[in-house]
């Protein structure tokens, strides 16, 4: 079964909505305007109950089928934007300075709105399908907003999927990791405050800059020699700030980053053994440094039974060539993450044409991706509440 062909005939317009997402982005939890768009066109296309304001901006839409079962499966996407200034070039590039859909949310929205006109054309599906359009991804806690804010009390689910794009190359080619899929992340803040004097007479101040330049080069020391061999993990220091002056030592120094993991404990340790480092420079040179740790994402881990059910749903439409659990689990993070500590499910990707990758300001979307990931979507729904023929 190729892309649905009813999702074919509307293709012109998922990619109108589409382009008029990208040109105008919003970041976490801003998403006012998305969230409206896609609140009005569930009530365009007939959903039985369309609910907003969940988690500030998150909507959820929901549609009965023509069968009178109570299994209930969720969809969903999300709808921020990241704060980049775009470079791409295209025609229709944010025109809000400073932001830019630099990971392709507009495309995941646009594709479960295409999956959502289509369902609601059919209903050809036993229960109910529940669209689920989320905020503030983009390590703002949105999942854990929605989740807070009552999402599966109010509207329960048996079961998940999400997907995300993949500027792979090789449009089309879905693949999703069974069991752990992708990393959980931490951020850090450390705050080194010291005391600071004129640059021509060093030995009065406590030197901030330097300090936080060594705690640097130390913490990259604990992947190599306090994680075992075989586990993996990512600590990376993407900020630092100091200074203002050319002949000031500075007395404050700020550094921030990130630790990704697959495992709790792994977690735990490189946070111990940071903030002991600290401790010990802290007392070595006489200064006081404050350390911040924030868990922005769990560990993502499929179903191994679930992640076969969206599997098959993309076979149907792009063949069961095209089709793969044979991957590496990623050392990003995704916030869909959470919802799967609540609720059983898969979350996969499909690729599209382009390799500029995401989170850069050259970043583009294939449009070709959209009646994909949106048919994908409506068979997930048709394959797991399939409605019996009489």
């Amino acid at each position: 079964m190729p892309i649905l062909p009813e999702i074919q005939a509307f293709t012109p317009e998922l990619e109108e909505v589409f382009r008029d997402l990208h040109a105008n982005p919003e970041i976490g939890f801003e998403e006012t305007r998305t969230a409206g768009i896609v609140a009005a066109k569930l009530r365009d296309f007939g959903f039985d109950e369309v609910h907003e304001n969940i988690a500030g901006t998150g909507v959820v839409g929901l549609l009965q089928g023509r069968g009178k079962g109570n299994r209930r499966v969720g969809l969903r996407a999300d709808m921020d934007a990241l704060p980049i200034e775009e470079t791409s070039g295209l025609d229709y590039a944010s025109t809000a300075p400073g932001k830019m859909h630099a990971c392709g949310h507009d495309g995941h929205t646009t594709m479960l709105l295409g999956a959502a006109k289509y369902l609601a054309g059919s209903r050809n599906f036993d229960g109910t399908a529940v669209m689920i359009f989320q905020p503030a991804e983009e390590g703002l806690g949105g999942a854990r907003g929605m989740i807070a804010d009552g999402l599966f009390k109010r509207f329960p689910v048996d079961e998940v999927y999400g997907m995300h794009n993949d500027p792979s190359g090789d449009p089309q080619r879905a693949k999703i990791c069974k069991g752990t899929a992708m990393a959980g992340a931490s951020f850090f803040d450390i705050r080194v405050k010291g005391r600071g004097s004129h640059a021509a007479m060093p030995h009065q101040s406590r030197d901030a800059l330097m300090i936080a330049s060594a705690l640097v080069g130390q913490f990259q020391s604990i992947l190599g020699r306090n994680l075992p061999p075989l586990e993996s993990a990512v600590l990376s220091v993407t900020q630092i700030h100091s200074g203002s002056a050319y002949n000031v030592v500075p007395e404050t120094a700020w550094i921030a980053g990130t630790v990704r993991y697959f495992k709790t404990a792994s977690r735990d340790l490189i946070e111990t053994r940071m903030r002991e480092i600290c401790e010990g420079f802290a007392k070595g040179f006489g200064v006081t440094i404050d350390v911040e740790f924030r868990n922005i994402f769990d560990v993502l881990n499929n179903d191994a039974v679930l992640a076969d059910e969206w599997l098959a749903a993309a076979a149907d439409v792009v063949g069961a060539d095209m089709v793969t659990d044979q991957c590496e689990p990623a050392t990003g993070s995704e916030d869909f993450a959470d919802m799967l500590q609540v609720v059983p499910g898969a979350y996969g990707r499909v690729g599209h044409a382009g390799t500029v990758p995401l989170h850069n300001p050259g970043f583009v979307l294939d449009p070709g991706i959209l009646p994909v990931g949106a048919s994908i979507y409506a068979r997930i729904i048709e394959r797991r509440l399939p409605l019996e023929v009489a």
